[in-house]
C-alpha cells in the first residue's frame, strides 16, 4: 500500500556526521520530488523559464502592466478553445473544426446585431445555442453513428468555413454594439478608495490565492487520506510559495494598469468549474474512462456514446464562447477570423500534458500550454522575429512536448 513519502523523506531525519548540512538534503528532497512529478510540473517550469528567459531578452518588456494585460486579451479565446480541446483528446478523439465554428459564430453574431439590431445579450445566447446544435450534431455522427471524429470535424471545419463566407458575402462586418465590445476588450470598473492599483482587482486576486491555497491543501489531505502516493511536505510548501507569488505578481501587474479584463474572469470561472468537474465529477470520471480504456469503461457500465456526444456538445458551446470573444475584440467579424485557431488549441492541449492515446491531461495544463504558445508569440513579437521563425520555433516546442510525454511513458514503464 502507498504511504507518505513525506515520512521517510531525509529532511525529517537528523544529519549524522557525514550526511552533509540540511540545506543539502533540501535540496536532494526537492530534486528527487521533482523527478517523480516530472509530468505534472515539467511544463510548468518550462513556462516559467520561457518568462524568465523572454523577460531578459526584451528588457524587461514582457512583464509591463500593459503588455500583461494584452497578453491576457490576445490569447483568452485560445485558453478557452484549449479547455474544451483538452476534453475531446482526454476522450480520445481530435476537434478540427473549433476554427471555422469560431468565425461562423463571431459572423452570425455580426448578422443579428449589425444588419438586423437584435439586442446583444439575446445575440450572444443564439450564438451560444448555434455552437450547441453545431457541437451535437458533430457529436451524434461520431458516437452513435461511428463515424471517426478526424473525418466529421474536417468535415466541419470545410463547411462552417463555407458558412462564414455565405454570411459575410466574403466582407468584414461591424461595429459590434459597446456592450458587446466589452466581452472581448472590457475592464472591470473602478471601485473603493484612489489608490495606485485596481481596488477590485486585488480583492479578486487575495480572494483567488486563498481559495488555490485552501484547494491544494484539501487535495493533498485527500490523497493521503486514501492512502495515495503525495510530493513531499518541502516541495509541496514550495509549490505553494511558487503558486502564490505568481498569483500576486500577475495581480498586481494587472492592478497597476486597467485592471482585470472582464475575458478574464470568464476564463477564471471556466478553469474552476471544468477543473472540479474533471476532479469530483461522475461525468469527469467517464471521460477518463473512455480515453484511458474504452473496453473497460464500457465493462464497467460508463455509457461512452452518451459521453462523446456530450464531450462533442461543450467543445461547440465552448468554440462559440471563443468566437463571440474573438469577434468582441477586433470589433468586427471576418471571413478570415478564426484561421488555425484548432491547431492553437491542440497545440496548447499536447503541450500542456495531454496524451495522443486519450486518458491523460488536466484543465490547468490546457491552460498552461495556451500560456507557453501565448508568451512565445508575445515575446518573440516584441523581439520582432519574423513569423516564418515563429512557426518553426512554435513547432519544435510542439515536438518537444509531445517527445516528453513519450518519453516520460516509456520510463514509468521500464
Amino acid at each position: 500500500m502507498s504511504t507518505d513519502v513525506t515520512d521517510k523523506s531525509p529532511a525529517a531525519a537528523p544529519p549524522g556526521k557525514s550526511g552533509g548540512p540540511a540545506a543539502g538534503n533540501l535540496l536532494r528532497l526537492v530534486l528527487d520530488g521533482l523527478r517523480r512529478n516530472m509530468r505534472q510540473y515539467g511544463m510548468l517550469i518550462a513556462l516559467g523559464l520561457i518568462v524568465v528567459l523572454f523577460q531578459v531578452w526584451t528588457g524587461g518588456d514582457l512583464l509591463l502592466p500593459r503588455n500583461v494585460s494584452n497578453l491576457v486579451l490576445q490569447n483568452s479565446y485560445i485558453l478557452i478553445l484549449a479547455i474544451g480541446m483538452m476534453l475531446v483528446i482526454i476522450a480520445g478523439h481530435i476537434d478540427l473544426s473549433v476554427g471555422s465554428l469560431t468565425a461562423f459564430v463571431g459572423s452570425f453574431a455580426a448578422v443579428l446585431t449589425v444588419q438586423h439590431d437584435i439586442p446583444w445579450p439575446l445575440a450572444l445566447l443564439l450564438c451560444l445555442l448555434v455552437g450547441a446544435v453545431a457541437g451535437s450534431v458533430q457529436g451524434f455522427l461520431i458516437a452513435y453513428l461511428g463515424i471517426p471524429s478526424f473525418i466529421v470535424t474536417l468535415a466541419g471545419m470545410l463547411l462552417f468555413r463555407g458558412l462564414t463566407e455565405i454570411l459575410l458575402e466574403g466582407q468584414t462586418l461591424g461595429p459590434f454594439p459597446d456592450g458587446f465590445q466589452k466581452m472581448g476588450n472590457g475592464f472591470l470598473p473602478e471601485a473603493g478608495p484612489e489608490t495606485n492599483y485596481h481596488n477590485i482587482t486585488l480583492l479578486l486576486g487575495l480572494v483567488l490565492v486563498v481559495f488555490v491555497v485552501l484547494q491544494e491543501v484539501r487535495d493533498r489531505r485527500r490523497q493521503q487520506e486514501f492512502a495515495l502516493d503525495v510530493v513531499p511536505r518541502n516541495l509541496f510548501l514550495l509549490k505553494l510559495v511558487a503558486i502564490v507569488a505568481a498569483m500576486l505578481t500577475v495581480t498586481l501587474l494587472l492592478a497597476s494598469y486597467k485592471g482585470a479584463p472582464i475575458v478574464l474572469l470568464i476564463l477564471g470561472v471556466l478553469v474552476v468549474g471544468y477543473g472540479y468537474v474533471m476532479r469530483n465529477a461522475v461525468f469527469g470520471r467517464h471521460i477518463y474512462a473512455i480515453g484511458g480504456n474504452l473496453p473497460a469503461a464500457k465493462l464497467s457500465g460508463v455509457k461512452d456514446k452518451k459521453v462523446t456526444f456530450l464531450v462533442f456538445l461543450n467543445m461547440g458551446v465552448l468554440a462559440a464562447l471563443a468566437g463571440l470573444v474573438v469577434a468582441a475584440r477586433l470589433n468586427a467579424a471576418s471571413p478570415k477570423a478564426g484561421l488555425s485557431f484548432e491547431l492553437e488549441a491542440i497545440a496548447s492541449a499536447f503541450i500542456g500534458g495531454a496524451s495522443m492515446s486519450g486518458g491523460v491531461g488536466t484543465v490547468l495544463g490546457a491552460i498552461i500550454g495556451g500560456l507557453v504558445l501565448g508568451v512565445l508569440n508575445n515575446g518573440m513579437n516584441l523581439l520582432s522575429v519574423g513569423t516564418d521563425w515563429q512557426q518553426v520555433i512554435k513547432g519544435l516546442a510542439l515536438l518537444a512536448a509531445v517527445g516528453f510525454d513519450v518519453w516520460n511513458k516509456r520510463k514509468s514503464g521500464s
